[in-house]
This record gives structure tokens, sequence and C-alpha cells, in this order.
């Protein structure tokens, strides 16, 4: 499993200044990557129009995103998409680096599943539509989002835990992926 570095982290947070739902960048990636990993049709175009979505073509625009930022994120999210399909493994959760405080870096995992959640339930997927062990996945990240972070020591036994966890989230994330959109992409 590839790592992402704190200059990801930050640019993607300097990215999303202007967007109106103020994601932090592990949320706003936990939701780029549950519509890729869900298999919306087209994920980039709807993580866009959450993130830092376009007024409304006879709307007054004043404030209109930034059409770099946005530019900068399309290309983010065909990386990322690429990198979650791609044969390497080349796909990493965005947080920030192990250098950070564990609560930041907890927190940042939090805000991670908070929003790979939020983008499967907008695209729709029910508990139904998925296999017994994707529903279990579910189950657990709905369980992470309950975690009490305001307790958090610092300590060897929570960064163990932490980077579990972390594993954890990719591998299921990774789980999802190949039974909603991988096997969709494949020949029949």
């Amino acid at each position: 499993m590839e790592t992402t570095t704190d200059i990801e982290y930050d640019q993607m947070g300097r990215l999303l200044e202007s967007s109106a739902l103020a994601p932090s960048p592990s949320e706003a990636h936990g939701m780029l990557c549950g519509l890729i990993c869900g298999g919306a049709p087209d994920p980039e175009r709807a993580w866009l129009d959450q993130v830092l979505p376009l007024p409304a073509p006879d709307a007054d625009a004043p404030d209109a995103p930034d059409a770099q930022a946005r530019d900068d994120l399309s290309a983010f999210a065909r990386q990322t998409q690429e990198r979650i399909g791609g044969p390497a493994l080349g796909f990493a959760l965005l947080l920030p680096d192990d250098d950070r405080p564990l609560a930041q870096r907890a927190t940042a995992l939090y805000d991670w599943v908070r929003g790979f959640l939020f983008s499967l339930g907008i695209i729709g997927i029910k508990e139904r539509d998925l296999s017994d062990q994707a529903r279990e996945v579910l189950r657990d990240f709905a369980n992470i989002t309950r975690m009490d972070l305001d307790v958090l020591p610092d300590d060897e036994e929570n960064e163990v835990a932490l980077t579990e966890l972390t594993e954890f989230v990719w591998v299921a994330a990774m789980l999802i992926y190949e039974e909603r959109a991988a096997a969709r992409a494949r020949p029949r």
C-alpha cells in the first residue's frame, strides 16, 4: 500500500478552500473513493459537483469556484481512479503523514470513512445490494465513525491500532471496488 505525503494532503486542503461543503482533504478523498469504488457512472463529475459545484448557467455567479482549483481537482480525481483500478496497488488513502499528531491522523481516517459512506449513500447503494462480506464492511465503517477521538492518548498501542485500522479501511475499500465497480467493468 502506497502512502501519501503532507504536500499532497496540504495541496488538497488548499484546493478545497472555496468549497461550500468544506470537507477536510481526507473526507473529500473518501467521497471520491466511495464514488469510484461504489461504481458511480461518472465519479469524477459527481465528486466535483459535490465538492466544487459550478453555478447554474442562468445564475449570477460571484461565488463561482476557482477554475484552476476545479481543473486540479479533476486531474486528482482521474489519477485516483487510475490508481484504484491499476494493477500495482498504487492507491493510498489521503491522510496526513505519520509525523503529525495521532489525534489528527485518527480524525483524518474518521473523515475519510465518513466521506466514503456519504458517497455510497449518494449513489444509492443499499446493504441488500452487497455481499455479506461487503455488508460487514459497511457496518465496520459505521462503527469507525462512532470512535471517540477526544480520549485518544498518543501512545505506541494507539499508533499500532491506527496503522492496523488504516490498512483495514484500505482493504475494505478495495473489496467494495472489486465487488461493485471492477465487476461491472469486466466483459461478460
